[in-house]
Parts: structure tokens; C-alpha cells; sequence
């Protein structure tokens, strides 16, 4: 089982032009995003969060249980779910606005431990920002490392709730001990700073940077850099095609038995074309529909 720990919200995503467009809601969140792209590639998975009892809450849990994935440990509340306004520029890329304050999914605390046979954990976005759940998720972090758990981590900076950026910087830095996988966006790259060789040195095993349209590259601690370019689609938008590299890469990983660290500096050239190719192919197609819309299995063929 993969268990994928972070927020789940509602994106409210334009219709039109002008800020003054018609807004649809749609399920989403990083976390939440990348939880449901690894139940429709048929990765057995728990979601762990705190989610609001309101209709949005209950709307969040429903898809979550549509791609198969087990929220027996959602937490629940009464406070609201968390919005994020998006805004779509005109080559599809997402700039969001959130509305936090007082929301279910910062209340989160940690678990007393992970689902029986849980074999990784993903965090990121947001639910590492907002105090007081930032603290729980880093705990469990912590823990599910010490415990020889594979952990993924993907930063997906939302500068706007970040309201000291080297405090941020410093904290993530503090991470990357407990930290077997890093992916990340190359805007996320320079606004956080610091170089893949940097941040493998200071204990991720390997680290996946994503370039849009131009592919993914991923730098091992061994020295190596393995690329392939991304795959080609008519972009209706990006929202949720990182969240889609993660689950891809997260997914393929299992599906290759590389979900520790010996088996992961074993996958090669050939190993890491494999993966790098399958998690492009996943992106391109979240990219061709509107929203976070994962694909499923048969979308993007075997790996």
C-alpha cells in the first residue's frame, strides 16, 4: 500500500475570461490529486488527512473511494474545507489563491502509525505550510523514515501562504534526511534554491525535477542524470499534472519492486527511462482536460 499524507480542498477553477469569470468547483489538492491518480492506476492506496464533514468534505471523500483508495484514517471535522481560486494563464499553467483560515485540513494531527503494510508515504503542498497539521505531517515524516518506510516528497511551492520564505527554505532542508525520493518542479527549484546534487547529498536517493512540456529529469546519488522529453498533447490546462508525476513515478516504482533504497540505485538506465517515460505520458494526458482529471490505467498503457 502507498498512503499518500496531505490536504484535500476545493479548487475553484475559472470558466471563462475575466476575473469575474463563472467558477466551477472541483475536488482537488496535491495530496488529494495525487492519491486518486495512484487508486486509477491501480496502486493499492490509504489516503491520510483531515477532512471537513461539510458537503465539500463529503464530495473530496466520495472521489477518493471512486478510485479505490481506503480513507478509513480521514480524520474528520467541523470546520470548513479550504478553497483555492484558480487562475488559468493563457498556456494553461495554474496560479492559485487560498482561502485557509479556520479550515478542516490544518487541524490535522498525527497518526499513532501507518496502515498495516504500508510500503511508502507522499507528502507536499500545502498541508507542510499551514501550522498547526505542518508540524503533524512533518512528525509522521520523521517517523515513517526512522521506520524504513519510503517517503516521497513533493514541495509544489505556494509562495502566497508562505509568509517567511528562508524560514520555509530552512525547514525544507530539514526534511531531506528523512527523504528517499524528492520530485519537484523546476520553478519550485529556483524559487527554493540550492541544486539536485545538493539536496542528494543532504539524503534523498534520488530527485526528479519536472520541466512542463520540455520532460523530467531525475539525478541519482550515484552521480547519474537520466532525461526523456515530454510527451506531446494539446494543453487544456496543467492543474494537477505534477500531482500526476508524482503518483506515476510513485506507482511505477512499486510496479518495479524499487520502493527501498538498494533497489532504487538499481534501476539503471533502462529502469529509469521506463519510469521517466510512463510518469510523462500520465502528465500529458491530466494536461489534455480541464481541472485535475488523473488518467486510469488503460490511458496510459503498461509501463
Amino acid at each position: 500500500m502507498i498512503v499518500v499524507a496531505g490536504e484535500a480542498l476545493i479548487d475553484l477553477v475559472p470558466q471563462g475570461a475575466g476575473a469575474l469569470a463563472d467558477l466551477k468547483p472541483a475536488l482537488g489538492g496535491g495530496p488529494y490529486n495525487t492519491a486518486v491518480a495512484l487508486g486509477r492506476l491501480g496502486s493499492p492506496t490509504a489516503f491520510c488527512s483531515r477532512v471537513s464533514a461539510d458537503a465539500f468534505g463529503e464530495a473530496l471523500l466520495t472521489g477518493l473511494r471512486r478510485a479505490g483508495v481506503d480513507v478509513s484514517g480521514v480524520q474528520r471535522g467541523a470546520e470548513p474545507t479550504t478553497l483555492a481560486v484558480a487562475t488559468v494563464g493563457t498556456d494553461g499553467s495554474a496560479a492559485y489563491s487560498f482561502y485557509v483560515e479556520g479550515t478542516a485540513d490544518r487541524l490535522f494531527e498525527a497518526p499513532a502509525g501507518l496502515p498495516p503494510g504500508a510500503r511508502a508515504v507522499s507528502f507536499g503542498t500545502c498541508s507542510l505550510v499551514l501550522e498547526p497539521g505542518a508540524s503533524a505531517y512533518e512528525e509522521l515524516l520523521r517517523t515513517a523514515a526512522a521506520e524504513g518506510v519510503f517517503t516521497a516528497l513533493d514541495p509544489n511551492i505556494r509562495a502566497g501562504l508562505i509568509p517567511d520564505a528562508d524560514a520555509y527554505r530552512a525547514r525544507f532542508r530539514g526534511w531531506l534526511p528523512s527523504v528517499s525520493l524528492l520530485k519537484l518542479s523546476a520553478e519550485d527549484a529556483r524559487w527554493l534554491g540550492g541544486t539536485p546534487r545538493e539536496w542528494l547529498a543532504a539524503g534523498p536517493s534520488a530527485v526528479v525535477i519536472t520541466h512542463g512540456g520540455d520532460g523530467l529529469i531525475a539525478y541519482t546519488a550515484d552521480g547519474a542524470e537520466y532525461s526523456v522529453p515530454g510527451e506531446k498533447t494539446e494543453v487544456v490546462d496543467t492543474i494537477g499534472a505534477g500531482d500526476t508525476v508524482n503518483a506515476a513515478l510513485l506507482h511505477g516504482l512499486a510496479a518495479l519492486g524499487a520502493l527501498d533504497t538498494a533497489a532504487l540505485a538499481g534501476l539503471g538506465t533502462a529502469g529509469w527511462t521506463r519510469l521517466l517515460r510512463f510518469a510523462a505520458r500520465a502528465a500529458a494526458v491530466t494536461c489534455a482536460r480541464a481541472g485535475a482529471e488523473p488518467p486510469y490505467a488503460s490511458e496510459v498503457g503498461e509501463l
